[in-house]
This record gives C-alpha cells, sequence and structure tokens, in this order.
C-alpha cells in the first residue's frame, strides 16, 4: 500500500493546479491556431520525454507494468473524453462559464468518494466543497442563460469525467505507479490526436514548436503532482484545494497584465 500522507497530497495538489493553469494559458494562446486533435497530439509527444525520465528513475520498464489493467484503461479513455470535451466547451460558450462548471468536479468526487472508494465524508469536507464552488459560481459570475443551454453539458461532462478520473487514480494508488498512468493516458491522447490528422492538421513553425515543447513539459509535470497527490491522500481530502486554480489564475492574469501587456 502506498504512503498517507494528506499534507504532502494537499502540496501536489496546490502546486499541480499551479502548473495547470499555466498550461491553460499557454494552450488558450495556440487554440485559434491548430484543430483540437492536432493540439492534444503534439501537446502528448512532448511529454512522453519527460515521462520516460519518470520511467526510468521508477525502475525502467518494471515501472510500467500493469496490475489494474480495467482502471488504466478506464482513466485512458477518461482522460481522452475530458481533453476534447474541454476544448470543444471553449469553441462554444464563454470561458467563465466553462471554467465555473468544471468546478463541479470535486463535488463529484466527494459525492462518489464514499461508493466507490468507500472513503468517509464528513459535514465539513462537504461544506468546504460546497462553499468553494459557491465562491467561483460568484467570482466568474456564469450567464444564466449559458448555464441552461444543451452546451452547458459539455463541461459537465469534463467534470464528471474528471471526477471519475481522480476515483480511479486513486483506486490504482496501490498498484500502479504514477509514471506508468502518467504514460498509458498521454499515449492513448496521443493516438486519438493523430486519428484526427487526415481530418485537419496545419503547419507547425519553429516558434510553434517551441511552445508545444513548453506546453508538454508543464502539463507533464502537472499530471505528475495531480497523480501523486491522489496516491498519497484520500480523493475527498484532495480534490476541494482544485478550487485554489482560481487563485493561480487570477495571479497569472496580473502577472500578463502588469509586466507583459
Amino acid at each position: 500500500m502506498a504512503e498517507s500522507a494528506p499534507g504532502k497530497g494537499i502540496a501536489c495538489m496546490l502546486a499541480g493546479g499551479l502548473l495547470l493553469t499555466i498550461n491553460d494559458a499557454i494552450q488558450k494562446s495556440m487554440t485559434a491556431d491548430f484543430p483540437t486533435g492536432e493540439l492534444l497530439a503534439m501537446r502528448a509527444v512532448f511529454m512522453l520525454p519527460p515521462i520516460a525520465f519518470l520511467v526510468w528513475h521508477a525502475g525502467g520498464l518494471a515501472a510500467l507494468k500493469v496490475t489494474n489493467h480495467r482502471g488504466q484503461a478506464l482513466r485512458a479513455v477518461l482522460v481522452c473524453l475530458s481533453s476534447f470535451l474541454f476544448v470543444g466547451a471553449l469553441s462554444v460558450m464563454p470561458l467563465a462559464d466553462a471554467i465555473a462548471i468544471t468546478f463541479a468536479g470535486p463535488l463529484f468526487v466527494t459525492a462518489l468518494a464514499p461508493l466507490l472508494l468507500r472513503e468517509q465524508v464528513g459535514w465539513r469536507r462537504w461544506a468546504a466543497v460546497l462553499v468553494g464552488f459557491a465562491g467561483v459560481i460568484v467570482m466568474v459570475r456564469p450567464s444564466g442563460t449559458a448555464a441552461l443551454q444543451w452546451v452547458a453539458l459539455l463541461p459537465l461532462g469534463v467534470a464528471l469525467c474528471g471526477a471519475i478520473r481522480d476515483i480511479a487514480t486513486r483506486h490504482m494508488h496501490g498498484t500502479e505507479t504514477t509514471a506508468g498512468i502518467l504514460f498509458y493516458s498521454t499515449c492513448a491522447v496521443m493516438a486519438v490526436g493523430f486519428v484526427t490528422a487526415p481530418f485537419a492538421w496545419e503547419p507547425i513553425s519553429a516558434a510553434q514548436y517551441g511552445m508545444f515543447a513548453i506546453n508538454g513539459l508543464v502539463l507533464g509535470g502537472a499530471y505528475f503532482l495531480l497523480v501523486e497527490a491522489l496516491r498519497l491522500a484520500e480523493a475527498a481530502v484532495v480534490t476541494p484545494y482544485k478550487y485554489a486554480t482560481l487563485i493561480w489564475a487570477v495571479v497569472i492574469g496580473l502577472v500578463v497584465f502588469f509586466f507583459i501587456d
């Protein structure tokens, strides 16, 4: 069994959220130039080298041994679905609305954890999650009309996929390595992305290859920390700290406004 360390798990979740927010900012700047499949495929390509290093550091090919085949397959499918759904949501609805609805994820995790993981969820955790979600809704002010349209199902699907993915990750914490979990999910996204190549693919400049490389490295680091968080602590404990990504988004926005613009 893996070490239980809630403090370390929370720290990993906060750091992973920061890197994930940086990745979102980079990815947003590239969505206008590339179709979804190409963006996800190239990002995955540049995630593989650091993941390969993690595999080597974790013991080589032995780190890729799969014990929970069903869990690995389920997580890979969920990562693919959530990636495509989120980019699709951004193309048809305001960013604030999409982000606000995806923050329903911790609610799903908190609700499902007692059923699927047999984790105890007390009223304090429920209160923290509900207050955090209410704060997000107030701060981003999603429009009432968009939330009632069918397109709202896209980010809601992202939240549900992400919640089940996190629970599946936690369920594998005693048998699979972090490097192995990342490797198979990344390969799945890359394969699905390249399948879309005959339908839509844009030429890539040298500078854009550099952006893809940065994007892949940052996202790889984010996913590593998020998986580690779920290995080190119960899902219902660490997932509410995903709301900290809103703070990171505000900080990054201020940095861009004052020092770049």
